[in-house]
């Protein structure tokens, strides 16, 4: 079955949208390789900021069980394991580690691995019908798609116990609580809000941003001493923009800088 992927590059933003509104964005096999393909294609252009989103009610209802079983098994655990790492967590590891700040769209449902794929970007953003769970104990399954990586590091171990071992689905509010997304709009100013938020990204300084995801990401599990040299090695490497001189110019004239990525 043919996954319906679809892009767009408008002023700084990249925008890959699950566009199978009908069945609400499930994830296939061939969901993986196109959402991949999709961040390849970012590559090659002048993006300065990723969003994932799905289209109509949903964000992602998670795994399509109708493709379950159309594609042969391979005959052993090991190759099982191979074929879940060169899709659904090939594309989980190349959104985390992406030097583009990624926003998370998620108005509606948001379940399964497409709640770790939402939570996996860096701004995840809410609308209040969304709904979020971590449903994989429900089907008897495991968690997936680094979802045992992000959700502790968003809420803390207990909480992110109880989320995954219950499966648990809960509104964009008690998200917001609980500090798995960053904002939670009102569905009729959603758009407008996120969008307001996404602009900020996109019409940001590239360098900086991408040195700032790098520190944060890495920040986790390491000795402070080799944060704060990779923080001043960072700083360099920004301060040594156009973009930074441009800044300080505008700021000594009380201005907004434009910034050029250089």
């Amino acid at each position: 079955m043919a996954a319906e992927i679809h892009t767009d590059l408008s002023e700084g933003a990249f925008t890959i949208t699950m566009d199978e509104p009908d069945r609400g964005n499930p994830l296939s096999r061939a969901t993986y390789r196109e959402l991949c393909g999709a961040l390849e294609e970012a590559d090659g252009t002048d993006a300065r900021c990723l969003v994932l989103e799905g289209a109509g009610d949903a964000f992602s209802t998670g795994a399509d069980i109708e493709s379950l079983g159309s594609e042969d098994e391979p005959p052993t655990l090991e190759e099982r394991v191979e074929t879940i790492q060169t899709h659904e967590h090939r594309f989980a590891r190349e959104l985390i580690e992406h030097d583009l700040p990624s926003v998370a769209k998620v108005d509606g449902a948001a379940i399964g691995d497409g709640a770790c794929f939402a939570l996996a970007c860096d701004i995840p953003l809410a609308s209040e019908r969304a709904r979020i769970g971590f449903s994989h104990a429900r089907f008897a399954l495991s968690m997936d798609c680094a979802g045992s990586y992000v959700l502790p590091r968003l809420v803390g171990r207990g909480v992110a116990m109880e989320l995954a071992l219950t499966g648990e689905i809960i509104d964009g509010e008690r998200a917001h609580e609980l500090g798995l997304v960053n904002h939670v709009y009102p569905d009729e100013e959603f758009e407008e809000r996120a969008d307001d938020l996404i602009e900020q990204l996109a019409t940001g300084a590239p360098v900086a941003q991408k040195q700032i995801k790098r520190l944060i990401r890495r920040g986790y599990d390491r000795e402070l001493d080799e944060v704060l040299l990779d923080e001043a090695t960072s700083q360099v490497v920004a301060a040594d923009t156009d973009d930074y001189d441009r800044a300080a110019e505008a700021l000594r004239a009380g201005e907004e800088p434009t910034f050029e990525g250089r």
